[in-house]
């Protein structure tokens, strides 16, 4: 297992009602995977999750990715306007 912080901004804290967690999840674990694990925790959260933007040690990530231990990973939503 893999210990990892996790923080929400801007409308995630408010889907979740959280602003960091420190989860365990198991090595190899993916955004993707982190993704659907917050979905499950966090219901209201489920929808926005697709067009969320995640970054892994403030570097942007994919869903693809692996999160390493140790990692600091955020989530943000898309910022649209001109």
């Amino acid at each position: 297992m893999n210990q990892i912080t996790v923080l929400f901004f801007a409308t995630m804290r408010d889907h979740t009602g959280e602003r960091r967690l420190t989860l365990e999840v198991p090595a190899g674990c993916t955004v993707g995977e982190l993704k659907a694990l917050i979905g499950e925790r966090y219901p209201r959260a489920q929808g926005a999750l697709e067009a969320t933007l995640v970054s892994i040690n403030r570097e942007y990530a994919f869903d693809e990715d692996p999160i390493p231990d140790g990692a600091e990973v955020a989530f943000f939503p898309q910022v649209s306007g001109g």
